[in-house]
């Protein structure tokens, strides 16, 4: 089984476009067979957050992540011919999904809390395994220290799926508090302004190591998992 992150992109989506992409269209997709979905929208709870970054026009406006037998069988290319009739931009990317801190399950419910993604950009100047190590390895534990995160999940880019897909060599999901959206201590977990700076210095120290500080986007979603791909019986 392997796991497809789609980019939908669009512009100045409102609340009826998003429960369109996780209502009717994500009941579409339901009906092609997919092993796993989960719907990311930016909606009104979380789209003003302030930890907002857009480098990509149109911006992204949900995010959706399908688990299929095979990324080059024919349930990825229905899925995407399912999104492009709601949206000007789609694309597709194969990723390896690595979950250090699982998020809560809410099947068929909004996630709580704002669900941001990001997306990651390795520097021409580094090397692929050097550029993964300081990610996954060194960053992982600086990430859940200094942040309010109680879901993480990092994804690999493996291969573009669509023609002319932005390049992304990363994608982050993280799941924080509501009152992240607005409230940098709540964002970072931070008892007070002190607190806040340190966390605050620690995590940019770890992320301008592979890149993270520039040449990135930040989407803040709401969470819809619709269908669980580890799901028995």
């Amino acid at each position: 089984m392997e796991k497809v992150m789609i980019l939908v992109r669009a512009d100045g989506p409102d609340d009826s476009w998003c429960e369109r992409v996780r209502g009717p269209v994500a009941d579409e997709l339901l009906g092609l067979g997919l092993h796993g979905l989960t719907v990311n929208v930016r909606d009104s709870p979380v789209r003003d957050s302030l930890m907002t970054l857009t480098t990509l026009s149109p911006p992204v406006a949900a995010v959706v992540s399908i688990w299929v037998q095979q990324s080059y069988g024919p349930h990825v290319a229905a899925a995407l011919d399912v999104l492009r009739r709601g949206a000007p931009a789609v694309s597709a990317y194969l990723v390896t999904e690595s979950v250090p801190l699982p998020p809560p399950s809410a099947l068929g419910e909004r996630c709580p809390g704002l669900a941001n993604v990001a997306l990651l950009r390795r520097p021409s100047g580094l090397d692929h395994a050097t550029w993964l190590r300081r990610w996954q390895v060194d960053h992982t534990p600086v990430a859940i220290d200094t942040q309010g995160t109680f879901g993480y999940t990092q994804n690999v880019v493996v291969r573009p799926l669509t023609e002319d897909a932005p390049a992304v060599d990363g994608i982050v999901e993280e799941l924080f508090p509501d009152a992240a959206v607005t409230d940098l201590h709540a964002f970072f977990g931070a008892t007070d302004d002190a607190d806040l700076e340190d966390r605050m210095t620690r995590m940019v120290a770890s992320t301008s190591r592979f890149g993270a500080t520039e040449n990135i986007d930040t989407v803040p979603t709401s969470r819809y998992e619709l269908r669980s791909p580890f799901a028995t019986g």
